[in-house]
């Protein structure tokens, strides 16, 4: 995720990064031009057509279409950004909810060092990285835990099985363990209880985001829907316009397949896009303030 200060309005003019829609564009901008200027000249000097042809009425067209795909648009980023949105409450949850977790157990635990305080130390943070991984399709990355551990947490974790549901359910069966070793009692259990069950509604939740895309028709739909009003544009403001048509064609080019992609990258807060969600340093953030927590 890209960290800046919306504040600075000449940065962002003159600033132009790898993600930015005009880099990504840039040659579909440049074959736009080409053609605006091909259709200038033959309107113009091939074909000679004069502005009291019927061509001049194609801009009623895009003058009422304008608002049509105006409001798609509006309504696609903001559902895109609906998305990436909830993903990101969704992992402001699972902190808050693995801060009270550990809170709780250290309380309930006691003061000092324990053998279960190291098994929760090790396997709340490693829920927070299993999610992440498993959203990213990567690898869990276990190891980074079993290093220093006193004993194997996750021996019993099936790396070819969903992966967050196998830790989600290593630390229930150890609250099980202490509840039938009576090291805590039935109304300790209730009150840990919500959190664990919080952890498999969250990746449930982050789940049917990444899951669930805008549907295909709709995608395809607002895709066909600028391609043929940006093609279209040039055959009758060549007559108000001139030559002038060229870079003004780019230009609301450049507007509308940007908000377009906009969409398209924020619709997936979880992938490897620059503005998806940090979810790898949250997860360390997790790692270091349930480590502090339960030391």
């Amino acid at each position: 995720m890209i960290n800046y200060n919306s504040r600075e309005w000449f940065t962002f003019i003159f600033r132009f990064h790898k993600t930015d829609t005009f880099r990504k564009l840039f040659p579909l901008i440049i074959g736009i031009c080409v053609y605006s200027m091909i259709i200038a000249y033959l309107e113009m000097e091939y074909f000679k057509l004069s502005d009291t042809s019927h061509v001049k009425n194609i801009p009623v067209m895009h003058s009422l279409l304008g608002l049509v795909i105006s409001l798609l648009l509006v309504f696609r980023t903001n559902t895109a950004y609906d998305r990436w949105w909830e993903g990101r409450k969704l992992w402001g949850s699972l902190v808050n909810n693995s801060r009270n977790l550990a809170i709780k157990l250290s309380v309930i635990l006691g003061e000092g060092p324990s053998e279960e305080k190291e098994f929760f130390r090790k396997i709340i943070p490693a829920f927070a990285y299993a999610l992440h991984n498993h959203l990213k399709s990567e690898q869990t990355r276990i190891e980074l835990f079993e290093a220093d551990a006193k004993h194997r947490v996750f021996e019993n974790v099936d790396k070819t099985k969903h992966i967050p549901n196998q830790v989600a359910l290593l630390m229930f069966q150890h609250l099980d363990a202490l509840y039938r070793d009576k090291k805590i009692d039935g109304n300790q259990l209730i009150v840990l209880n919500t959190e664990f069950q919080s952890f498999t509604d969250i990746c449930g939740a982050c789940e049917r985001i990444k899951n669930t895309p805008i549907p295909y028709s709709y995608s395809v739909f607002i895709k066909k829907f600028i391609f043929f009003y940006i093609m279209t544009l040039p055959f009758g403001y060549v007559f108000n316009l001139g030559y002038y048509v060229v870079p003004v064609v780019a230009f609301v080019f450049y507007v509308l397949a940007s908000l377009e992609l906009i969409a398209e990258e924020i619709e997936d807060p979880f992938g490897q896009d620059e503005n998806d969600l940090p979810t790898e340093k949250i997860s360390l953030n997790i790692h270091k303030h349930v480590g502090e927590v339960l030391a």
